[in-house]
């Protein structure tokens, strides 16, 4: 198993410039972090996170909770949080919330002493105060400049526009419970409705745990459907085919929130950079703030093979 002296010897350096670049300490050259990150990789090298502790006052972990009610979503987070952590010598540490009162605990469980910092995903529920060093990412209560918001306005309308060049003029909308992001994606809604010069129709417009049930209900003819996310589409797939109703052929169902890799997914989807996602949340988790950090993140159009 490799040690600090055969990172030092590969890398060329003393051991002292290998330890401030695995803590994170400022004042390397760029030439001596990248000869140091190369040898680490090199060597599989993992240094003992316990030694860190002791001399750094540092973890080294980062405590990473998961809404449950959003956790096939938060899937692909994961993967790719842990492999930008791994690159930067962090450890992950995972927990999961289904509420307010649980994210609190969790918050405070591995807050004092276990982790450094903490990243809560895909949070559906209003949100308690959280300390300085936790950050979000797609929670739909969080405004801060610790946040990784979705642009959600920009997703609804590609949406849109797609369903339309494909001939599809009646385009029903589930949308998110939240009032701050359905809001964003109405928005985005009418504005695809406006540039096609076709007129709102509040008959299919629903959202809560019952919309598509309402819609169906309604009777009234559509011929596509954005819903929030993909767990949702999958709810509206079985839900169709329950009702006679064949995708895509008779409905195109629409994804605006989707963690699977382009050419996966059995729908169109607007899908979201998870390795962009991970380097902003670390960007966040070590203090690089900067206005590309605070702007909220755009998808892009996947579609299916």
């Amino acid at each position: 198993m490799a040690n600090i002296n055969d990172v030092s010897r590969l890398a060329k350096v003393s051991k002292a410039t290998v330890s401030r670049v695995l803590s994170g300490s400022r004042g390397v050259k760029e030439e001596s972090r990248l000869a140091v990150m190369q040898a680490v990789e090199t060597l599989q090298y993992k240094p003992s996170v316990i030694a860190q502790s002791l001399s750094t006052q540092s973890t080294g972990c980062i405590g990473v909770i998961c809404a449950t009610e959003n956790i096939n979503q938060s899937t692909g987070y994961l993967h790719a949080l842990e492999k930008e952590l791994r690159l930067n010598q962090k450890y992950l540490l995972l927990r999961f919330a289904t509420d307010a009162a649980s994210l609190t605990h969790s918050v405070a469980e591995i807050g004092h002493g276990l982790c450094d910092a903490m990243i809560v995903i895909g949070a559906r529920f209003p949100l308690p105060a959280l300390p300085e060093n936790v950050i979000t990412i797609d929670c739909l209560d969080a405004d801060s400049a610790r946040s990784i918001h979705f642009d959600r306005c920009f997703a609804a309308e590609t949406a849109c526009q797609y369903v339309l060049k494909q001939g599809r003029r009646q385009i029903a909308l589930i949308n998110a419970e939240n009032s701050e992001t359905a809001g964003q994606i109405l928005q985005g809604y009418h504005l695809a409705l406006e540039k096609f010069l076709l007129p709102y129709d509040r008959r299919l417009v629903y959202s809560g745990a019952q919309a598509l049930s309402q819609l169906l209900a309604q009777n009234v003819s559509f011929n596509a459907l954005l819903v929030p996310d993909d767990a949702t589409a999958q709810d509206a797939l079985h839900q169709l085919a329950l009702h006679g109703r064949s995708v895509p052929q008779s409905v195109m169902v629409f994804s605006l929130d989707s963690t699977l890799p382009p050419g996966v997914s059995a729908i169109p989807a607007i899908a979201y950079p998870l390795e962009t996602l991970a380097q902003r949340a670390m960007a966040l988790l070590t203090g690089q703030f900067s206005a590309n950090l605070s702007a909220p993140v755009r998808g892009q159009l996947s579609l299916p093979s």
